[in-house]
């Protein structure tokens, strides 16, 4: 989505429906020395996703500047705070624009490739999983594009084109698979309705040429995952005629044969009259809605669902994952009260379903919090602003805190693991008195199992500073997995102890964590809450 700020609120161009995944291989030493996960473990490490949205693909007549479209420089504080969050992914929309030089050469300037290669590293740097692409050159309405598939001369597309990818893929080329190319975002000739010819054609082409470029630039790159979308990263138009999966010839040997490397990117915003729609007719979605008249007619529950499985039914089941790189829904408050209700019950059956079909996904942030907005996070103090939605996803997506990255030799100019995030906390200091604390419970249960989203408030006067939170579990329940916190033991009475980055509880302040459980029948929430031994209302 190209979503930028204006004086008069938020304008952006209507993107269409969304689905996504991937498959991955964990470059080890080099190229040649892979160990793959499947896909449905790939999707499991990439967790859930955010968007750092409307920051380095903005531009001002046709140049990019991360600040034109009205958010702050981007900092490695910010990239923490989303970490902290739970998101183990966050893709990066680019812009390159007016800073590719003339031809033949089309060099990209280099004080933006290297700023691009800062922001990536704020992520990659954490254990992150990160996505770079190619976003704003593809927009016939953003000054100086040039990605265009019904332009009249696609030589000089093409040839820009590759030379501009060979350029990027060369630059994080030492990176491990943690790193992800997109070959472009939702190009298309500008027109809302069915694919035209030759457009879509040249969109393939432009895949093609990604693909090849970046694989002959060697190293990790031959084995890397990449990301390719369809006609205006629209589903219909993906699994429909027209889309052509590109050949990979040029990928490490050591790949198996039946084993892919390629990735399918699907944007999804229906209904758009309720997602991102700017006016306060449509501000319920899903079975929730208590208003028929403030729901849509259409996009609920049952055409999330078969529009994402067709998806799985066309790709995953082939071997080529899928990502939803963008979804998400904007801010109507001002016109419901309740509407944050429904745009978290949006958000936690998009991701649910995704992961049912095996897919990843990305939640589209445009960094504008307040009406017509679709930010989660204040970019400007790195703290959140929607923890309702961000609770929903965590508890969809059952996971949150990344794994460690993979035991590769970073690249030079990767920030050193010695620079600590902003909010590691000092030495242990236990809270005084009682009532400092307060806690509460998010329990999604199925037939055998269950996420539990843990939220844990300081509310007493002084800073909480490293944590232990002890409880007891249900009779039946044994948890499986966890995020944000270290469980001991799994079952029984378990203490939940602080991470690095979440350990500091300002007066006010909160947290959240969480786990995955079994369970026999009995999906209650746990009790008897204590924080470093301090009973938690």
């Amino acid at each position: 989505m190209k979503s930028r700020l204006r004086k008069a609120g938020l304008a952006f161009l209507a993107a269409s429906m969304a689905f996504a995944g991937t498959v991955y291989g964990v470059t080890r030493a080099s190229a040649d020395v892979v160990a793959t996960l499947n896909a449905s473990q790939l999707v499991a490490d990439m967790g859930a996703g955010w968007n750092l949205g409307n920051s380095l693909e903005a531009s001002n007549n046709g140049v990019p500047s991360e600040t034109a479209w009205g958010n702050p420089v981007v900092t490695q504080a910010l990239i923490d705070r989303v970490r902290a969050s739970g998101f183990k992914t966050i893709r990066i929309p680019v812009s390159y624009l007016g800073n590719i030089g003339a031809g033949p050469n089309y060099t990209v300037n280099a004080a933006w490739l290297a700023r691009i290669k800062e922001v990536v590293d704020y992520a990659h740097g954490r254990g992150l999983y990160v996505l770079i692409n190619m976003h704003g050159d593809g927009y016939k309405t953003v000054t100086g594009s040039w990605l265009i598939c019904d332009a009249a001369d696609q030589t000089t597309v093409k040839d820009k084109y590759q030379k501009v990818w060979q350029q990027v893929a060369t630059t994080f080329q030492g990176y491990n698979d943690h790193l992800i190319f997109e070959s472009m975002n939702e190009n298309f000739d500008g027109q809302y309705g069915n694919p035209t010819q030759p457009c879509y054609s040249n969109i393939n082409a432009y895949n093609q040429i990604f693909v090849d470029t970046v694989r002959r630039t060697g190293g990790n790159n031959a084995s890397r995952w990449l990301l390719t979308p369809g006609w205006n990263t629209n589903i219909d138009h993906t699994v429909g005629s027209g889309f052509v999966l590109p050949t990979d010839q040029y990928r490490s040997s050591s790949i198996p044969a039946s084993e892919q490397r390629i990735m399918i990117s699907v944007h999804y915003y229906d209904p758009w009259d309720f997602a991102g729609q700017e006016d306060g007719t449509i501000t319920q979605w899903g079975a929730g809605a208590t208003n028929p008249a403030k729901k849509s007619t259409w996009g609920q529950e049952d055409f999330m669902d078969g529009q994402l499985k067709k998806m799985y039914d066309k790709f995953v089941t082939r071997g080529y994952p899928v990502f939803v790189g963008e979804y998400g829904s904007i801010d109507k408050t001002t016109y419901d009260s309740a509407n944050n209700r429904y745009r978290a019950d949006y958000a936690r059956t998009l991701v649910a379903t995704a992961k049912k079909y095996g897919a990843a996904t990305a939640y589209w942030d445009n960094g504008w919090n307040g009406q017509h907005g679709f930010g989660l996070f204040n970019r400007s103090s790195a703290t959140v602003t929607q923890q309702g939605i961000i609770d929903a996803i965590m508890g969809a997506v059952g996971g949150g805190q990344p794994t460690t990255p993979p035991a590769t030799t970073p690249p030079a100019t990767t920030p050193p693991a010695t620079t600590p995030p902003a909010t590691t906390p000092p030495a242990t200091t236990p809270p005084a008195g009682n009532g400092t604390c307060r806690v509460s419970n998010a329990v999604n249960a199925w037939n055998s199992g269950l996420t539990n989203t843990v939220t844990i408030t300081n509310t007493g006067t002084a800073a909480v500073n490293g944590w232990s939170l002890v409880f007891t579990l249900a009779a039946g329940q044994t948890i499986v997995s966890g995020w944000n916190a270290g469980y001991a033991p799994t079952s029984g009475t378990v203490t939940a102890s602080n991470v690095s980055y979440n350990g500091t509880l300002a007066p006010g302040a909160s947290t959240s964590i969480g786990y995955q459980a079994n369970h026999t029948g009995n999906a209650a929430a746990p009790s008897g809450f204590r924080l470093n031994g301090v009973a938690c209302s």
